[in-house]
């Protein structure tokens, strides 16, 4: 069976239309979070999916709990992550257990170092059902080293078929030794419909919402984890630049077109932006609304003008997924996993390097200028965006399904069996990297 590559996920080679509804699949995730809610509803339309937490919450992301398991059957193993030896063998046997009961025809396992993935590929390898792995990994998203690699290399094997989000998570799984023909794509989406039809409901009630708010009439929007990797410094910093360069009225540019700086979030280093902001007197300028919920999220990016993202570290970055279907312009950082397959020079935005200050306080700039084509940019995030809908996952996943039922991998043997009970019981956590 011929298997043709590319973004438009012809690789399901149309077999996924034939698949039979009723083919069981279990989809391993740490936590459901609206975005897995949206791939996993879309999935269950057109097979049995089983959604399978390991935890209803945890300490890294401060998601409400998400309700609306329309097309999809959802199971939660544990309450809370804790990451200890005796929650890792609680999870373990619950995973064991629970697979057990749904008899899954695939399981798709959520990467190559979480307890609950390697617990689910270990349960694979026994009962000879096949496994396909979810990976959003680049080469370059870490350093990489040559005993990790070479475990990783093993446990793809044992897999049958990928799902991957983009080109260079594509290429990272093929740089480890899995077929092109095996890899799929349409993880990395979200629920385009949802932020368009939102955005567009704030949009037409637009000066009410603003006021309810505070938002400034016109500013750059960035959402992320106030962590050391989000580089939310080097944004300040950018943002500090770009107000000199427009302060100057370099080329008759009024200082009165300056847009506002709206960073969303939380995390450890809020004390230290709110130091950096001080320092550099822009308080009136940049405002910290904190950590929002999905729920409020549609409103800040339909007032918004241009969407930033300045990673130094990031496998996807959905957040520009959600940036792109609400219509804005897009200036994102070439570190982050997405920005090969959802920026498009000069058509929705540009990309930068984020340790470069001077070239994103230049495209800020760029962007804010009263003559830019802000619309015509919001319009092709709009239209990139339809790639990536939660459609994309479910077509995806049925290729990836399909594949692995037509060709399994063979049994584990003792070296596979030594390295998945390494990995579980004395090399915790040792591919995290």
């Amino acid at each position: 069976m011929q298997v043709i590559l590319n973004m438009d996920n012809s690789s399901t080679f149309q077999a996924a239309a034939r698949l039979p509804k009723e083919t069981r699949v279990a989809v391993l995730f740490q936590r459901l979070g609206p975005y897995h809610h949206a791939r996993l509803n879309a999935a269950g339309r057109l097979m049995s999916v089983w959604g399978v937490e390991a935890c209803v919450t945890e300490d890294t992301y401060a998601w409400d709990k998400v309700e609306g398991a329309n097309a999809f059957t959802r199971v939660t193993l544990t309450d809370h992550y804790s990451g200890d030896r005796r929650w890792e063998r609680e999870l373990q046997q619950k995973t064991w257990r629970t697979l057990d009961e749904i008899k899954p025809q695939v399981v798709l396992v959520n990467g190559w170092s979480s307890p609950e993935a390697l617990s689910a590929l270990w349960w694979c390898g026994k009962t000879g059902v096949p496994a396909v792995v979810m990976s959003e990994t680049t080469a370059w998203d870490m350093e990489r080293k040559w005993h990790k690699e070479l475990i990783k290399r093993r446990l793809l094997k044992l897999c049958s078929a990928s799902l991957v989000g983009g080109r260079a998570h594509a290429d990272y799984l093929n740089q480890l030794g899995m077929e092109r023909t095996k890899i799929f794509f349409g993880y990395d989406v979200v629920d385009n419909d949802y932020f368009a039809a939102r955005a567009k409901e704030v949009r037409d009630h637009e000066s009410a919402i603003r006021s309810q708010h505070g938002l400034p009439e016109k500013y750059f929007l960035a959402s992320a984890r106030f962590i050391e990797k989000k580089n939310l410094k080097c944004l300040i910093e950018a943002y500090a630049r770009y107000r000199e360069l427009a302060g100057k009225g370099e080329n008759g540019r009024p200082t009165a077109e300056l847009w506002d700086l709206v960073l969303l979030g939380d995390g450890p280093m809020k004390s230290d932006l709110q130091d950096l902001i001080a320092n550099r007197s822009l308080q009136p300028s940049v405002h910290l609304p904190g950590f929002k919920q999905y729920a409020e999220l549609p409103t800040y990016y339909a007032l918004a003008r241009t969407f930033i993202h300045a990673s130094t570290i990031e496998q996807w970055g959905l957040v520009v997924n959600e940036a792109l279907a609400s219509g804005l312009p897009v200036l994102v950082s070439n570190r982050c996993g997405c920005a090969a397959d959802l920026v498009q020079a000069g058509r929705n935005g540009y990309c930068f390097d984020p340790c470069n200050v001077e070239a994103l306080a230049q495209l800020m700039w760029k962007l804010s200028d009263p003559a830019f084509p802000l619309s015509e940019f919001g319009s092709a995030s709009r239209q990139i965006a339809e790639q990536f809908d939660a459609s994309e996952f479910a077509k995806g996943l049925s290729g990836a399904v399909t594949w692995a039922l037509s060709n399994p991998t063979a049994s584990f043997n003792l070296a596979d069996k030594l390295c998945l009970s390494s990995l579980m019981y004395v090399f915790r956590g040792a591919l995290m990297t």
